[in-house]
């Protein structure tokens, strides 16, 4: 490490003002403070000292989402081979190397056309290269199907990192999750590529159902009663399997047991809102006990109310997406509110238009866009109560 440390400190004044490079100044910090912590200090004001800063709050992040990640890579490889009715004669060593052949360029592609933007604007400001994309680069790979061509997600990717980061001003700034907003784009702009039986699992047999829990769900809406007798029996009763993850699904959101995990290291660093994170399950519950208790069709009345935390994308959406301090709600009451809502809007959506079964998503993004009017609305209460106080005591 003490050379890599005199290679950069030899290298630096090239890329400093007057240097042969300084054009690259940006991209050149970005790389050193990647690999080490910053030698610069404040000289003068009142400042506040922390152990973490933004490098620390990504790397965090990007570690709960490991179990994730590497869950995601064993279940592309456990699908694949069971769609071809191999599974039982191959290692589960061979199992991860298929998974990990298949992910990693999505990884790939993600990071290179993402930082490759990210540099870019930071270069053309003159600003430095933010660590926000770190987390989003790897969170776009995890919410993708396994199926998904690379060139779709690089556009993806681009569209996100454009339009719902950097015309806002970078990082911090946006207003909506940036890897939602890539897999929103993604949704509508490849819809055959987001939905179906094909693009769940890699190379799958033919005939071989890869429909994910939640498509079989959404078929309940109209079926009769001994085909919705059917389909629960053959794919929703067994709540295990879904929140274990052995089922078709986006690459990193099919494992509850994995996500929890992740949600468990968020919450004991403090990097994630537990607030947010509780309500959002919590707002899914009551929703999902206020159809199982209503019904109106098999879709209502089958689904148990805990089956809803474990389909699809909501776990996933709860600890990683919804918990995003930049674009959710910023006052403690506000938390409460934007993540009960969450949870409450996505089963709503999730069983009343079966167009959008991973309602998750669009659930998100709207309380995003929604954030900013809870927390203006909390402040304006907590000022009013803090006026009649004032006017009592007089």
């Amino acid at each position: 490490m003490k050379a890599l440390r005199k290679f950069l400190d030899k290298k630096k004044p090239l890329f400093q003002e007057g240097g042969k490079f300084a054009k690259l100044q940006s991209s050149f910090e970005a790389f050193e403070t990647f690999l080490y912590v910053p030698n610069i200090t404040s000289h003068s004001g009142t400042h506040i000292k922390d152990a973490i800063d933004l490098k620390r709050t990504m790397s965090v992040v990007v570690l709960a989402l490991i179990p994730a990640l590497l869950f995601g890579i064993y279940n592309t490889g456990y699908q694949h081979f069971l769609s071809l009715g191999q599974l039982a004669n191959t290692e589960f060593l061979d199992i991860c190397i298929y998974g990990l052949i298949q992910i990693l360029p999505i990884i790939v592609v993600s990071y290179v056309v993402g930082l490759g933007i990210e540099f870019a604007f930071a270069q053309m400001r003159g600003h430095q290269v933010n660590e926000g994309f770190l987390v989003s680069g790897m969170l776009i790979p995890l919410i993708m199907p396994v199926g998904a061509p690379l060139w779709m997600v690089a556009v993806s990717t681009a569209f996100a990192v454009v339009i719902g980061k950097e015309v806002f001003g970078g990082t911090g700034m946006n207003i909506w999750n940036p890897a939602l907003v890539a897999r929103a784009f993604f949704f509508f702009a490849y819809p055959s590529k987001m939905s179906g039986e094909s693009v769940w699992i890699a190379e799958k047999a033919d005939s071989f159902s890869g429909a994910t829990p939640l498509a079989h769900a959404a078929s309940l809406v109209d079926a009769t009663k001994p085909a919705a007798d059917l389909i629960y029996n053959t794919h929703l009763s067994n709540t295990w399997d879904m929140f274990v993850g052995l089922i078709p699904g986006s690459i990193g959101e099919t494992s509850t047991i994995a996500i929890l995990i992740g949600a468990v290291i968020l919450l004991a660093t403090g990097i994630a809102s537990w607030k947010i994170m509780t309500s959002v399950f919590v707002g899914g519950f009551v929703m999902g006990t206020i159809f199982h208790l209503v019904g109106g069709n098999p879709y209502m009345e089958m689904i148990l109310p805990w089956q809803h935390l474990v389909m699809g994308g909501f776990a996933f959406g709860a600890v990683f997406m919804a918990t995003d301090p930049v674009s959710g709600a910023q006052t403690n009451t506000g938390k409460y509110i934007y993540g009960f809502l969450i949870g409450f809007l996505a089963i709503l959506i999730r069983v009343l238009n079966a167009g959008f079964p991973e309602a998750m998503m669009l659930a998100i993004l709207f309380m995003n866009t929604f954030a900013p009017l809870i927390d203006h609305y909390v402040v304006q209460s907590n000022i009013k109560k803090r006026l009649k106080r004032v006017k009592v005591s007089a």
